[in-house]
């Protein structure tokens, strides 16, 4: 076991202190931005180099969510657009059949989430279905934070966190436990089931009674939807049809050519982009140069508004993982042989701890989540399958179970459910703050992780 150093401890201490500030409801940014100084004045022991690595530590992090910012930003700038001419209105249509009620929104946009997570990841799938099928669900009531609470947990939880299509996820756990893949999905499907069950229906149950309470208020963009008189261009239609035949195209080159995760993201915001550009010139003419500099204003600025305080939340966190804490602190920051804070915060909790099935399960899983606080499920799911084996042959139990339960603790935290430098996307695309999307999700995240561990002392 590495040993732990003071580099450790300052961040284990600074984790307490921001869950803290979460539990009361406050934003964690002075925390983080005091973390990064303290974890940098420890490694340099001089104020110098403390105050230079907090800017260091959020360009990091900016290199890491560029993709993300980018993305959203040209999905919102072609939606501009797509207000101003009206094909808003022309999109949604045809789903006005199928979509009558708040509750036939939740359940459908959730399903929707499901499959094409499923084939292409959470991050681009959200921004397919939500251009959709967020107009959709404000028409008929839900609000713009239950559209985002359907596509965060059907997508980033269920989806990502069983992934039987990609097998990405099950592949990494599975290879560190040393076990054949189909084991951690057939084995774990109790598992996968009952986390997914529990987590949604309290997540709307308490959705429900909030609505009815009044507790949710209408988003903006809520407004705008509902505003029938509102003029329609010629354009619209031909937009109406083209936008969603783009994006189904998209698709199908996905499944060509193989596109997966960043790649797939690439691919809808270059759609986006150039969707905006064509109908900007078809319908603007010789306006479009100076019309188009206004949307892509528009979708910037609402992507910094967005992204901007999770910035320094994410540097913070990103500084447990190996790669970004060497890019600020330098090469050797961290004692041989450590694969980064959390995962050495992780094993060494498990080696102090009695071996028993109850608590091999609860251990399991709180290492999942504590791997998962950097933002990136993926980054500790390989000491999540570990640690199933270690766990699975000292208390003769079943490894693939106890993998899969650690790959559910590492995606439904680190996936992007419940912290929210990692639930981004979905909050971006539907218009509300990633801090509140989280501060909703958590506790139907949370009573899904206890009655999961639970569960497993019993397949274990």
């Amino acid at each position: 076991m590495v040993q732990l150093t003071v580099l450790h401890w300052i961040y284990f201490i600074m984790v307490l202190v921001i869950l803290s500030v979460m539990i009361m409801r406050k934003d964690t940014i002075i925390p983080c931005i005091l973390g990064v100084f303290l974890l940098g004045f420890a490694a340099k022991k001089t104020m110098l180099g403390a105050t230079k690595a907090v800017f260091d530590a959020l360009i990091v992090a900016g290199t890491e969510l560029l993709g993300i910012i980018v993305v959203i930003s040209c999905i919102v700038a072609m939606s501009k657009l797509l207000e101003e001419i009206g094909a808003n209105r022309w999109m949604v249509m045809p789903f006005k059949r199928f979509i009558k009620t708040p509750d036939i929104a939740f359940w459908f946009i959730g399903i929707v989430m499901l499959l094409v997570s499923w084939f292409f990841w959470p991050s681009p799938a959200t921004a397919l279905v939500g251009a959709v099928l967020l107009p959709v669900a404000l028409r008929v009531g839900l609000p713009a934070m239950g559209v985002a609470m359907a596509m965060n947990l059907f997508g980033h939880g269920i989806a990502l966190s069983t992934d039987f299509v990609i097998q990405g996820a099950p592949t990494i756990t599975a290879t560190a436990a040393g076990v054949p893949v189909e084991s951690v999905m057939i084995k774990g499907i109790s598992l996968f089931f009952i986390m997914g069950l529990v987590t949604v229906v309290t997540a709307y149950g308490m959705l429900r009674r909030d609505m009815k309470k009044g507790k949710l208020e209408k988003s903006t963009m809520e407004d705008f939807f509902m505003e029938e008189g509102k003029e329609t261009r010629k354009i619209a239609k031909f937009a109406a049809i083209l936008v969603p035949c783009a994006f189904l195209l998209d698709i199908v080159a996905m499944f060509l050519f193989e596109l997966r995760g960043g790649d797939a993201t690439s691919l809808i915001g270059g759609t986006a982009t150039l969707l905006m550009l064509v109908i900007s010139i078809v319908e603007f003419q010789g306006d479009a140069l100076d019309k188009i500099t206004k949307y892509v204003r528009e979708g910037f600025m609402f992507g910094m508004e967005i992204f901007g305080p999770i910035l320094p939340i994410a540097a913070f966190f990103y500084m447990g993982e190996v790669a970004p804490i060497q890019a600020v602190l330098g090469e050797g920051v961290l004692p041989s042989g450590s694969q980064g804070i959390l995962s050495d915060m992780g094993m060494a909790l498990a080696s102090i701890a009695p071996m028993n099935r109850p608590v091999a399960a609860a251990i399991e899983m709180t290492v999942g989540a504590i791997t998962g606080l950097d933002g990136s499920g993926f980054s500790g799911m390989s000491l999540a399958g570990s640690m199933a084996k270690v766990f699975g042959t000292a208390v003769n139990g079943s490894i693939p179970v106890l993998a899969a339960l650690g790959q559910i603790g590492a995606i439904w935290v680190g996936g992007g459910t419940i912290v929210p430098w990692g639930l981004i996307p979905a909050a971006a695309i539907c218009g509300v703050l990633p801090m509140d999307l989280a501060r909703r999700n958590f506790i139907p995240v949370a009573t899904g992780l206890v009655v999961t561990t639970i569960a497993a002392i019993f397949f274990i």
